[in-house]
């Protein structure tokens, strides 16, 4: 399952949303509270790009800091396949 946060606002997330197709939730994090306590806020006060795969049990896996859009879907693709069994 895929779930992207961001700290835009509802709005602006079903903006973006329907701009750019996404096939997967954007939940809504305005109070930075999600954002804050995965480590993901950036010095600016904005939400950094990150990548969090957690497991089915809720232990995070893998931690992406550098997101380059073009690759990173078969980049976690492959960790997925490689390291995470049903």
């Amino acid at each position: 399952m895929i779930i992207g946060i961001s700290t835009d606002t509802v709005a602006d997330q079903n903006k973006f949303i329907e701009k750019e197709k996404l096939n997967f939730a954007l939940l809504a994090d305005s109070e930075k509270s999600a954002t804050k306590a995965f480590g993901a806020l950036g010095k600016s006060g904005f939400a950094s790009r990150y990548t969090f795969v957690i497991d089915k049990k809720g232990t995070i896996r893998k931690v992406y800091t550098t997101v380059k859009p073009a690759d990173h879907p078969q980049e976690v693709l492959k960790f997925i396949k490689e390291n995470l069994k049903d």
